[in-house]
């Protein structure tokens, strides 16, 4: 069995399959798409022309996977060792937490988009907010990770949240990890996780650097003055 991960440089949900095929120890090839112009093949293969989409190739025959969340779930049901816990409950909570990453990308898109200083203060302020609930939870585990030693898939949903957070906090400081001492633990040990390491090229930061910098928004001003700073140092 091969796999294809379809991919873009910048894509979290990309990464969160990236990341599930290295902890299987599965090799994989890898192309990024331009998403500002999606070529039509990929089009007839992802019906919500998004990314990722994983091809899986096996006895002769090519078979298209879209959605993070399903290509994950499915790569954890055929390939060992197991990132969803095995009991059915444990393992539906879980789901839910990889949605609740989903929507903190959707809140973290908010805020790089975000017009003017209050509306960009008032995102900031929806993310502390979900971390703070996020810290509630991590105390029902010991660590390093979200449930415990081992990593599991909502570990992989959570590591690309954290890392735009690498860029964020180089531009201004918004205190999102001041009032979380767990939330701000798991994160680091995310970020020396390899696998984590290695699902973004390392032109990541800079990439992410222009793709604020283009938006027009409250955040690309900052960022702008950052580094005009930067410069005159």
């Amino acid at each position: 069995m091969n796999y294809h991960l379809i991919s873009h440089h910048l894509c979290p949900y990309v990464q969160r399959v990236a990341i599930t095929l290295a902890e299987k120890g599965l090799p994989f090839r890898r192309s990024n798409i331009d998403l500002a112009r999606k070529p039509d093949w990929f089009l007839q293969i992802s019906p919500l022309g998004k990314t990722p989409v994983l091809l899986v190739e096996q006895d002769g025959s090519q078979e298209a996977i879209f959605e993070s969340a399903v290509i994950c779930d499915y790569l954890d049901e055929v390939h060992a060792p197991r990132l969803h816990p095995r009991d059915a409950l444990a393992r539906a909570r879980h789901r839910a937490w990889v949605e609740v990453a989903s929507a903190t990308l959707n809140v973290i898109g908010g805020f790089y988009n975000a017009a003017d200083a209050r509306a960009l203060e008032d995102r900031a302020g929806a993310l502390r907010a979900m971390f703070a609930t996020l810290e509630a939870e991590l105390a029902k585990h010991d660590g390093p990770y979200f449930a415990g030693p081992e990593l599991c898939l909502v570990d992989a949903a959570y590591a690309p949240v954290f890392r735009y957070f690498d860029v964020f906090e180089g531009i201004a400081h918004f205190g999102f990890f001041d009032a979380v001492p767990r939330v701000r633990a798991w994160r680091a040990a995310l970020a020396a996780r390899p696998s984590v390491q290695a699902a973004v090229g390392t032109d990541y930061p800079e990439r992410l650097r222009q793709f604020i910098a283009a938006r027009n928004s409250e955040l690309s001003r900052l960022l702008a003055r950052t580094e005009s700073a930067t410069l005159a140092a």
